[in-house]
């Protein structure tokens, strides 16, 4: 059995995360009806599998060339943008819910993931991010002499 360490302060953040994406994000801008650009990022799974963790983000309408993903100390970084759709900027928007703009979300990486292995795929809408796990180190018991 994993043991997850539990922090009381990250259901609160999470909950003020999704106020902020889903009301104040679509506060900043024009109108309810006019596309513009707000504040957004994209939902997350993060699962794993005795070989490696999988990071599956849904980034859909923006192509995989607009996704930047970097590691560096240990921190896993997904960048982009979905940018407003201007050959429907003829229409009469009567409700306009997606979200644009510019996005980052940001991971700690467990110290087991393999960095220079870090494979990611896109269909479909999601980004799929592969983090290989390195072997698990075998604690090898030192038998200590007292003299």
């Amino acid at each position: 059995m994993q043991l997850s360490v539990w922090s009381p302060f990250r259901e609160r953040e999470d909950f003020f995360n999704q106020v902020q994406r889903n009301f104040l994000g679509r506060a900043l801008s024009a109108s309810p009806s006019e596309p513009t650009e707000m504040m957004w990022a994209p939902v997350v799974d993060i699962s794993e599998t005795a070989k490696e963790y999988i990071l599956r983000a849904e980034v859909p309408g923006i192509p995989k060339d607009a996704v930047k993903i970097t590691v560096e100390d240990g921190v896993l970084t997904l960048t982009g943008e979905r940018r407003v759709e201007k050959e429907h900027r003829d229409e009469k928007h009567h409700r306009v819910e997606r979200a644009y703009g510019s996005f980052t979300r940001s991971f700690a990486l467990p110290s087991d993931v393999e960095d220079g292995q870090i494979a990611a795929d896109y269909k479909d809408g999601i980004l799929s991010i592969r983090l290989p796990r390195t072997a698990a180190k075998k604690a090898k018991p030192i038998e200590v002499r007292v003299h």
